[in-house]
């Protein structure tokens, strides 16, 4: 297989490293396109693949194309590519906010796959929600699932609207979790540890808990009761949350998140 990636941030280079990783391709055969010279400079110190600063008639040689520039960088290229790419070419997509429709028009190219990757991705711990255009094949679509797969887990959705929700809810859903571990850490400062100590028994705490969520056989419910004792120091804890109504004002910022991914939808 050969890849060619468009714009080399963290995204694009988290799926690189993981292709190749996992022997999905030669770094022969990986195409790294990125506009910005010093950038593209300590890209090839890296030797991660072969790097070029423009968009070539080459390109077209490549089984799929990864667009991951920013969204608002998406116009600067689009022209160039549109004289490039070839018929039978993949394009995958992981810009927020442009729909399949609006790509599919901009290179006039039909087969378009439309991805909402998060950050975890950079440890191959992420997840992706992915939707398609209908004039790719079964078989197409396997082959960026697979490489998909390799940055983390992937979930397709027939309706591309729901990407939105994704982005909401898991592209955006590591900030929550920053910030949630940031508020416990400086709850601890206030306790009296260091920070440094606050930050070790919030961050064990959070990945001892993801691991018993992924494997206890328990409701959500069930674990945070399994915690929270009858009159004991969870419960004041738990008290104090649903009284300045913690979960509804996640929920109510979450939402805001999603409508804020279909205003940008609609461009």
């Amino acid at each position: 297989m050969k890849i060619a990636i468009v714009g080399c941030g963290n995204m694009g280079m988290a799926f690189a490293k993981s292709f190749l990783q996992y022997d999905l391709v030669k770094k022969e055969n990986l195409l790294l396109i990125e506009k910005s010279a010093d950038r593209a400079e300590t890209l090839r110190a890296e030797n991660t693949g072969v790097v070029i600063e423009t968009i070539s008639k080459h390109i077209g040689e490549y089984d799929i194309v990864i667009l991951s520039v920013k969204p608002q960088d998406f116009a600067a290229v689009q022209d160039a590519l549109r004289d490039v790419l070839q018929p039978q070419q993949v394009i995958l997509s992981i810009m927020a906010g442009i729909p399949i429709a609006a790509i599919q028009e901009k290179l006039n190219h039909r087969l378009v796959i439309r991805a909402m990757p998060n950050t975890p991705a950079m440890l191959g711990m992420g997840i992706t929600g992915f939707s398609a255009s209908k004039e790719l094949s079964f078989a197409q679509l396997l082959k960026v699932d697979n490489l998909i797969n390799a940055t983390g887990r992937s979930v397709f959705l027939e309706d591309e609207s729901m990407l939105d929700a994704v982005t909401a809810l898991s592209g955006s859903g590591p900030a929550y979790f920053y910030y949630l571990v940031k508020a416990m850490v400086e709850a601890g400062k206030q306790m009296g540890f260091e920070e440094s100590m606050a930050t070790l028994l919030v961050k064990q705490t959070m990945l001892g808990s993801f691991h018993l969520i992924n494997n206890a056989d328990k409701s959500l419910d069930d674990l945070i009761k399994a915690v929270a004792s009858k009159g004991g120091t969870t419960e004041a804890a738990l008290r104090e949350f649903e009284g300045g109504n913690l979960a509804k004002t996640l929920q109510t910022g979450i939402l805001a998140a999603e409508r804020r991914a279909k205003e940008l939808s609609k461009g």
